[in-house]
């Protein structure tokens, strides 16, 4: 267990006296394999449950049995012809043999994790772009389409030589080899390619948005990942041999990261909530029996997931092993982390990070105080601040105490840059510092307050959509002058996409035309929209650019005013505004004027409920 206490910015300071250098255990993932392994080799480092109606019937193994895994695993890639800068992309459900991939794919190459909920072309043009040698993928399985679709990749990307079949028997004829059979025929001690694998090699990109054609990947040396996993493991806590249960996707980071590299490193045992994670029904059924059985300390959230849980009776379920749940990835409503907390007993820890940054850059600390709301503070050895840019992303200056700016950081889990270079502009305000593109703002004790977004990218549940992937098919569309798509206020995704969309003059579609094209045309399931909105004129800056905000506070104020409607007989009037504000980006002001006889503290009582899970900040003003 790690000596650390975050009660305070000062508490991380004094944590910092000592290097990393001096406390790092290992400087690329094979080695922090090793060193988790070396532990206790008999320990389990993983259980698999394959489905939530079968939690309490896991296949689990030891330490070394997954070293053994990954170790053959490499050694396959190796005999394969991937050397250290060849890439291997994955298309894997959560599964023990997606562990056996990423790692001993990293041992061997570069690793390249990609949703497969994504449509093959945008599959395709990430593989493109990343220069995929192989392609790993799921066999034919009932409910699901990841292999189809693996086959519809094959012959679209030049770079591909090789495929392998997870879960399936391989076929030499058309160059498809059989992992699980394949992989037991390499040796499991050591790695045969004698690679000695450097700090600063790349060991994996993760794509993190960019439209069709120009995915944007960022690349991972073997050091961030290692900084990385001590870096979370401190303000944690995790012991040897206590249970973490991963039900987010192993194609990001969190997933890879926090119920991953950083568990291993501690010698604790990781419970795989199905292939399917959280989007198990079973999982989410049985998720505070779960919790019981493996004597799970923590697991990793985003607030939909908070909010499924809240309709799930708990039983009689002891589930005091748990000290604390992470929540990050998407705003969380203040009612929704106080209704949480109260009904479950659980601990929440509101935290912040991004691709860019390996996965983890602050959180709220486990002993200190929690404040409701922010992200917390940064974590140890990572540098974070709120600065000031001009239109080129050039830096200013740093802002003030709760003034609002654009959230930096920097340090050894930070990557040097986009793969693609055109990506990298206005990303970088000097010295080593990168514009995450949030707008945020830090408080007199050093915690951060996220505010808003300037890089315009809609997060849905915490899933990335980029406006492009949605703005692209529609300037395809004849008829279609002008669009944006911007993100709106959801109770359970924290935002969904919709879709704003001025005509050219005699076109004759309609909302509903538009929404039927873009099923078809927009290459990831979440990121089609909600709705599509028909305006007149689109609201425009000075210099003629479209003005997003004012779109999103239109959507903001459209969904108020829709869920306040249900005041009925209460109210005589209703009017909703949205707009900027100073300390919490945006601001909805509701204002309401009571109809003759109706109470007050009632029609104030039912905006509470009707707004609570909301994460728009909002004031309501009675006339």
């Amino acid at each position: 267990m790690i000596d650390y206490r975050n009660v305070d910015l000062a508490g991380i300071e004094a944590f910092e006296a000592t290097p990393l250098a001096e406390r790092l255990p290992a400087v690329n993932t094979y080695e922090l394999l090793q060193k988790g392994a070396s532990l206790d080799p008999q320990a389990p480092a993983l259980s698999f449950i394959t489905s939530g109606d079968k939690w309490d019937e896991p296949t689990t193994l030891s330490y070394a049995q997954l070293l053994g895994r990954v170790t053959q695993t490499a050694n396959l890639f190796h005999d394969l012809g991937v050397g250290p800068t060849d890439v291997i992309s994955y298309l894997l459900p959560n599964l023990p043999q997606t562990h056996f991939v990423l790692w001993g794919g990293e041992a061997a190459g570069i690793v390249n994790p990609i949703n497969p909920l994504l449509e093959p072309a945008t599959i395709a043009d990430i593989c493109r772009a990343a220069g995929t040698k192989v392609l790993v993928a799921l066999g034919e399985m009932p409910g699901s389409d990841i292999w189809q679709k693996a086959q519809a990749v094959r012959d679209q990307v030049p770079s591909l030589e090789k495929v392998v079949k997870v879960a399936g028997p391989g076929d030499e004829s058309r160059g498809i080899i059989g992992f699980d059979e394949a992989v037991l025929d390499y040796p499991a001690d050591h790695l045969i390619s004698s690679r000695e694998i450097q700090p600063d090699d790349i060991a994996s990109m993760y794509h993190t948005g960019g439209t069709t054609g120009t995915p944007k990947l960022a690349p991972h040396t073997h050091f961030m990942e290692a900084a990385m996993a001590f870096m979370t493991a401190a303000p944690m806590r995790i012991q040897q041999g206590e249970a973490l249960l991963c039900g987010l996707p192993l194609f990001h980071v969190n997933g890879t990261t926090v119920t991953g590299s950083m568990p291993f490193l501690q010698g604790a045992h990781v419970v795989l909530l199905s292939p399917a994670g959280y989007r198990d029904p079973g999982i989410i059924k049985n998720f505070y029996k779960i919790v019981e059985h493996y004597q799970a300390v923590t697991f990793s959230a985003v607030p939909t997931v908070l909010a499924m849980m809240l309709e799930v009776p708990k039983g009689e379920a002891d589930i005091s092993s748990l000290r604390f749940l992470v929540c990050g990835a998407a705003p969380l409503s203040v009612e929704l982390f106080q209704r949480f907390e109260k009904y479950t007993g659980m601990k929440i820890i509101e935290g912040y990070g991004l691709t860019e940054g390996t996965c983890v850059s602050s959180a709220n600390p486990m002993d200190g105080e929690r404040k409701i709301g922010s992200i917390g503070l940064r974590i140890p050895y990572h540098e974070m601040k709120i600065i000031l840019t001009d239109d080129e992303g050039k830096f200013l200056r740093e802002a003030e105490t709760d003034e609002i700016g654009s959230v930096a950081i920097k340090g050894p889990n930070v990557f040097s840059g986009y793969l693609e270079e055109a990506h990298n502009a206005g990303c970088w305000p000097g010295d080593g510092w990168f514009n995450t593109g949030d707008l945020g703002r830090q408080d007199a004790e050093g915690y951060f307050w996220l505010t808003g977004r300037k890089k315009e990218l809609i997060i849905r549940g915490g899933h990335n959509i980029e406006p492009a992937m949605i703005e692209d098919p529609l300037y395809k569309l004849e008829g279609v002058q002008v669009a944006a798509a911007v993100g709106r206020p959801d109770q359970h995704a924290g935002e969904v996409p919709v879709a704003y969309v001025e005509l050219a003059e005699g076109a004759g579609l309609s909302a509903e035309d538009i929404m039927t094209y873009l099923k078809q045309e927009v290459g990831e399931r979440a990121a089609v929209p909600k709705e599509v909105l028909l305006l007149e004129a689109m609201p425009l800056t000075p210099v003629g650019k479209i003005f997003k905000p004012a779109l999103r506070w239109d959507a903001a104020q459209r969904v108020f005013s829709q869920e306040l409607a249900a005041l009925g007989d209460l109210a005589e009037s209703v009017g909703v505004s949205v707009g900027e504000d100073k300390v919490h980006g945006m601001l909805a002001r509701v204002k309401i004027t009571p109809a003759a006889g109706a109470d007050a503290a009632e029609i104030e009582q039912m905006v509470s409920d009707l707004l609570a899970l909301y994460t728009v900040k909002w004031v309501l003003e009675l006339a």
